[in-house]
């Protein structure tokens, strides 16, 4: 069935969303938002919907992530060369212009962008190399720990890395919305975590949906004292040759 509304979560790792997307699914009424688009490569991608044309794939898509009322959401971190990858797929549609933007909204139309970001970019990268390290990006309540010591693996260079590649991945995303002159909604992460059910609450607004309360969050905070260890660790050590340290 052709959705009547559709919206991508555009987001880098450790930014909340796969809570926000866990939230709006428990609505009913906001889709069923996730990494529908993901693959180890391209055959990996097409096997996971069991589809075997550009047209299959689509319909598959839209039944797993709409719900009864019609609005899809998809949740979607732009990193290339998977991007590009992904629209070649997509382009072989019939009815778009041509542009990204074009061949992202013939896919799914009657589309809306929503953005995530977190504005301390040190604790994102800190969270992102200890959910590496110990394997545990998520954590249901309920689920104990992983298990997995991961006290003496603090890497300067592997949190650096991941700090400039979290600002790189958000200035591609903003690439495409300048060039699309889309103007998403934003959702910053230490607003959501704050603010969970006020958050979903403008989601469904800004949707055109009715209001419904989500669940309560589903995961527990990963984030603990070695997460702060980390954070400060690296706070003194990037600023170390610096004349005039700034944190």
């Amino acid at each position: 069935m052709r959705p009547h509304l559709s919206y991508t979560i555009w987001f880098t790792q450790r930014t909340g969303s796969t809570l926000l997307c866990a939230a709006l699914e428990s609505t009913g009424v906001a889709g069923r938002p996730g990494e529908w688009l993901m693959g180890a490569n391209l055959a990996a991608l097409y096997a996971r919907h069991g589809a075997r044309t550009p047209d299959e794939l689509r319909s598959r898509i839209w039944a797993a992530a709409s719900t009864p009322n019609g609005v899809l959401g998809i949740k979607h971190g732009l990193s290339e060369p998977w991007f590009t990858t992904v629209l070649d797929v997509l382009g072989q549609l019939d009815g778009h212009d041509g542009t990204r933007l074009g061949v992202w909204q013939n896919a799914f139309p009657d589309h809306r962008h929503i953005f995530m970001t977190r504005r301390n970019k040190v604790r994102l990268a800190v969270s992102w190399w200890k959910a590496i390290q110990s394997e545990e990006w998520h954590r249901r309540h309920g689920i104990p720990p992983s298990g997995i010591d991961v006290a003496d693996r603090y890497v300067f260079d592997a949190i650096d890395h991941l700090v400039a590649e979290t600002v790189i991945r958000e200035a591609a995303i903003q690439e495409f919305f300048t060039e699309s002159d889309i103007v998403p909604l934003t959702i910053v992460y230490e607003d959501f975590v704050a603010r969970y059910e006020q958050t979903v609450a403008d989601v469904l607004a800004w949707l055109g949906v009715p209001a419904t309360v989500p669940a309560p969050p589903p995961y527990d905070r990963l984030a603990d004292p070695i997460s702060e260890e980390w954070v400060q660790r690296y706070r003194q050590g990037k600023q170390t040759p610096w004349t005039s340290p700034r944190w």
